[in-house]
């Protein structure tokens, strides 16, 4: 008699997906099952003998959840990694990979949107209007963009793509942030003259208008009460790229002194965020509920990379993006 073999198994955890068809047509004949992956309990009931996992930001794969899974392979759906233990998921044979360029667009415009809104007060204006106020007074001072330094912080492919797109507004004067960044690199980002590599420290002190993009911080946030005190009085803080990039609570302070003025952050840690911790300051931050990735055409890009991510590792390939290599392959 033939031998029964079961169907591979593929777990989506803590997507917002209503439906999975778009996996199904990647990745072909398999069992998906499905659900939101907010703690140890929900991942194991729900992954616990899948193959492979495709993970939204929620879920955590620490290393008694990971000694708990059956699967070959864990792949995010995003480009943030922290939420697992490499070193306990190489150790249990599992490859972990990502989906690195999905978003640059959508979190570069919504970078600058956050930008332009706050260089513009847009938010408070229209607050100041609604409350029954009118004039601009206690708006000023307002500038054009050729008037303004910009300060990136991190120039991987989202922090470069906000830059030329603020470029592309008017902004002439960039100062840039990122030790993996070259001078050579720098110039050929389409920035001109104007642009120039330094360090964090002189961004924040030397920008009117900083943005981050960096890769989530090993000790600590990079913005607390001391890296906050010394941007520029009236400057502008937009965070699109991690939350625990920032100190909140320094952050909360450091706006109640007006080094930042405003910030506008899609970002937060941790999420979702208690927006009460900003209601002392509240007509001086915008927030969104990290939506910056987010366009029906990005999502749907995300999906389909990442099927295809699990599709390789079900057919025992070497995904396209390994962050985790099993330690029984060879590297």
């Amino acid at each position: 008699m033939p031998v029964e073999t079961r169907r591979p198994i593929l777990a989506i955890l803590g997507t917002r997906f209503v439906d999975f068809d778009v996996e199904r047509r990647v990745v072909g004949d398999v069992e998906i099952v499905s659900g939101p992956g907010r703690d140890r309990t929900e991942v194991l009931e729900v992954a616990g003998r899948a193959d492979v996992i495709l993970a939204g930001a929620a879920p955590r794969f620490d290393a008694e959840t990971l000694g708990s899974l059956e699967c070959r392979g864990i792949v995010r759906l995003g480009v943030g990694v922290d939420t697992v233990d490499f070193d306990a998921a190489r150790r249990q044979g599992i490859w972990v990979s990502y989906v690195p360029d999905y978003g640059t667009e959508s979190v570069a415009l919504h970078a600058v949107t956050l930008a332009l809104a706050a260089v513009r007060r847009l938010p408070m204006a229209e607050r100041h209007l609604l409350a029954g106020g009118w004039g601009f007074a206690h708006l000023r001072p307002l500038h054009l963009p050729r008037a303004l330094t910009v300060g990136v912080v991190g120039f991987g492919r989202i922090g470069r793509r906000t830059a030329q797109m603020l470029a592309g507004v008017g902004f002439e004067r960039f100062l840039v942030a990122d030790p993996e960044v070259s001078e050579e690199e720098l110039a050929g980002s389409g920035l001109d003259a104007a642009a120039r590599l330094t360090s964090v420290g002189e961004v924040l002190a030397g920008s009117d208008l900083v943005t981050l993009h960096a890769p989530p911080p090993t000790h600590g946030p990079l913005l607390g009460g001391d890296e906050l005190s010394t941007m520029r009085a009236g400057s502008l803080l937009v965070n699109t790229a991690r939350g625990a990039l920032i100190d909140t609570d320094a952050l909360v302070a450091a706006l109640a002194r007006g080094r930042p003025a405003v910030a506008a952050l899609d970002v937060f840690e941790p999420e979702p965020v208690d927006a009460s911790v900003f209601a002392s300051v509240a007509d001086q931050v915008i927030l969104t509920p990290h939506m910056s990735w987010y366009t029906e055409e990005t999502e749907l890009e995300l999906r389909r990379q990442g099927a295809a991510e699990a599709r390789r590792i079900l057919d025992g390939e070497r995904p396209l993006h390994p962050v985790v290599t099993p330690e029984e392959e060879p590297v």
